[in-house]
């Protein structure tokens, strides 16, 4: 078998792996989706009226608000599974599981692919999870089948880059417990984008911000596309964001786990 063959198969054994850890844990991948859920709920419900008036276009109120924030808590979803990944990576590194695969005859790459298949693959169900209560508590988005396929590709794209970030800050942790803390600000930049409310309406400075950030382009992108509107340039953005950020994860991931073992 050549290299790149071996690779597959090995990456493929090591996504079981992360597959049946899952599915013998359904209570993470749960766990994961509920902040979100709870996020959703609370503007909705709380603040839905008072910021569904202010957003100036649309039917208003909460119907306006429930369709205006779940791109933003969407991305909420994506940056609370990264905060897993990173868990389950410095387990494995901490626990000894990596040094027991470096003396075993596969594929160094796999073990690393595998966490990232595997997480991403969670990350959809918490996706799906959130939209079905969105659905449920009234959403109704515009997208066609097209739409949907593009949608459906923001958010994998998204997911896949945001992982590879996950990855490195996991190997990068001395303990578990500081992977569960780096990885929060991904959770906090929805909140300063427009995933929540306008950014013409965020003072100078902050709006700078939130407009130039990744996830703006990422939540408009979304939002056009659920919405049947026009997308191209926010989808574009989003695209070229998301390939830096996937380069970078994975150039930083690679270092840290090719690093010698014993530092």
């Amino acid at each position: 078998m050549t290299t790149a063959s071996l690779t597959v198969r090995d990456s493929a054994t090591m996504l079981r792996r992360n597959l049946k850890h899952m599915q013998r844990y359904p209570s993470m991948s749960l766990l994961l989706a509920g902040m979100p859920i709870i996020f959703l709920l609370l503007f909705v419900y709380v603040f839905g009226g008072t910021l569904g008036a202010g957003l100036g276009a649309g039917p208003g109120g909460r119907a306006g608000y429930l369709a205006y924030v779940v791109p933003g808590i969407l991305l909420m979803t994506i940056a609370a599974a990264v905060n897993g990944t990173a868990v389950s990576v410095s387990m494995d590194m901490t626990e000894g599981v990596v040094a027991r695969f470096r003396t075993m005859a596969i594929a160094r790459a796999s073990v690393l692919t595998g966490h990232v298949l595997g997480s991403v693959i969670q990350t959809f169900i918490g996706l799906a999870i959130v939209l079905a209560v969105a659905v449920a508590i009234g959403f109704r988005p515009q997208a066609g089948p097209l739409g949907w396929l593009g949608v459906a590709g923001v958010l994998a794209m998204t997911s896949f880059a945001l992982t590879w970030l996950g990855v490195a800050l996991g190997l990068a942790a001395k303990t578990v417990e500081e992977a569960s803390n780096t990885p929060m600000p991904l959770t906090l930049l929805p909140f300063l984008s427009s995933g929540f409310v306008p950014t013409d309406s965020m003072p100078a400075g902050l709006r700078q911000f939130a407009e130039y950030q990744p996830f703006t382009p990422i939540i408009e992108g979304i939002r056009a596309l659920l919405t049947g509107a026009p997308a191209g340039g926010s989808v574009l953005a989003a695209a070229a964001w998301c390939a830096g950020i996937a380069l970078i994860g994975y150039l930083w991931s690679r270092k840290l786990y090719n690093r010698d073992p014993t530092r």
